[in-house]
């Protein structure tokens, strides 16, 4: 018997009712994949932490995440911790998690499902079938950089600081990464930077072509500026597959790019560290791309499809479970082929279920394709 460690953080505002209906997903593989069993833990994060103990994470709680072979995130935030102190706002326990564990490597798939085209903003031929994968730098970059501050400079005036700072070895292991991935897709990676204004830009197209020599000649590398990626984006998404980016620019260019899906509460994403040379494995974290939601928590709305879909991003990344991940991918599409939907991807003609019944309804798919 293989048994799988997973602490569960639902977070803030909608963050227990999509965690619940993972929950529901785990019962399910419990009892149907003989020799592998989950243990689940639990902890708080974000504004429920600070309004328990004063912090965005304890220590308690990072001790729990670091005994986890994966940790399941809801989300953080909320309008009721804006006038916390910096320091410890909710996104703070979110921000440990990732450099205490260094989760450099930011996976944010962008796919379209065929009977949520409509939903996009896009055209039906630009989005139908869209399937990229955003590698995004986590853990350096515009975030972290040093200084970062404000500071009074007299007359009334203010200045704000935030510095960019990344070197080789951390743009080398996205490169990889996002290498890697090519090669178990269409084997094409575009990176995307400012190295026409930024020095920081001239790094990041230096170490890629480098990189890109030394480790994977075989895979097709495009370098496109990061506005004009944006720009493609939206003229021609389906021409990307893999796009490698830094920290800054891949927090824009991944919500961009799941806007086209129809809707953020559609998309799941992973943060991967470094591979274990013991285990073979990676230190890993898995969430939705959407928000807390503040303003639809506890109406029993919200769409828990990106948190199960993260689920299933955790069996195939982690857990080397890829049957189970595509058995729990498949349900979703199948769901969404039957005509259930939440109310933010509601279309004419369409059966609109809360977060329990359609996490019920995917449950009852990920049981039949498992039986």
């Amino acid at each position: 018997m293989t048994t799988h460690k997973l602490l569960l953080l639902p977070g803030d505002g909608i963050g227990v009712e999509i965690m619940s209906e993972v929950e529901r997903i785990i019962a399910i593989l419990n009892a149907k994949c003989g020799g592998t069993t989950f243990e689940v833990e639990h902890d708080l994060v974000g504004g429920s932490a600070i309004d328990a103990h004063g912090v965005a994470i304890t220590d308690a709680a990072m001790a729990k995440a670091a005994a986890a072979d994966a940790i399941i995130l809801g989300a953080v935030g909320g309008p009721k911790w804006d006038d916390v102190p910096y320091e410890i706002r909710p996104e703070a326990g979110l921000l440990r998690l990732r450099k205490d564990f260094d989760l450099f490597a930011n996976l944010r798939p962008a796919i379209c499902y065929p009977a949520l085209a409509e939903a996009s903003s896009l055209k039906r031929e630009l989005v139908e079938g869209l399937d990229i994968m955003i590698v995004r730098e986590l853990t350096s970059g515009t975030y972290f950089g040093e200084p970062k501050e404000i500071s009074d400079i007299g007359n009334g005036q203010k200045r704000a600081v935030d510095t960019t700072v990344y070197t080789t070895a951390e743009i080398e292991r996205v490169i990889k990464s996002a290498c890697d991935l090519a090669r178990k897709r269409s084997n094409k990676v575009s990176m995307a930077a400012k190295w026409n204004v930024m020095k920081s830009g001239v790094l990041w197209r230096d170490v890629t072509i480098a990189t890109h020599k030394d480790y994977a000649p075989d895979v097709e590398l495009d370098l496109i500026l990061a506005d004009n990626c944006a720009m493609q984006l939206i003229r021609n998404p389906k021409q990307f597959d893999v796009i490698a980016t830094d920290n800054l620019f891949g927090d824009v260019l991944s919500d961009e790019a799941a806007m086209m899906t129809g809707s953020l509460g559609m998309l799941p994403s992973a943060s991967l560290g470094a591979v274990d040379p013991a285990t073979g494995r990676s230190k890993a974290m898995y969430e939705p791309v959407h928000g807390s939601a503040p303003d639809i928590s506890g109406q029993g709305i919200a769409n828990p499809i990106a948190t199960i879909a993260s689920l299933a991003m955790a069996l195939r990344y982690s857990f080397d479970m890829g049957t189970q991940a595509d058995a729990i991918e498949a349900a979703i599409a199948q769901v969404l082929d039957d005509g259930l939907r939440t109310a933010d991807i509601m279309q004419d003609g369409a059966t609109k279920v809360g977060t329990e019944d359609m996490g019920k309804a995917i449950a009852a798919q990920v049981e039949a394709k498992l039986a």
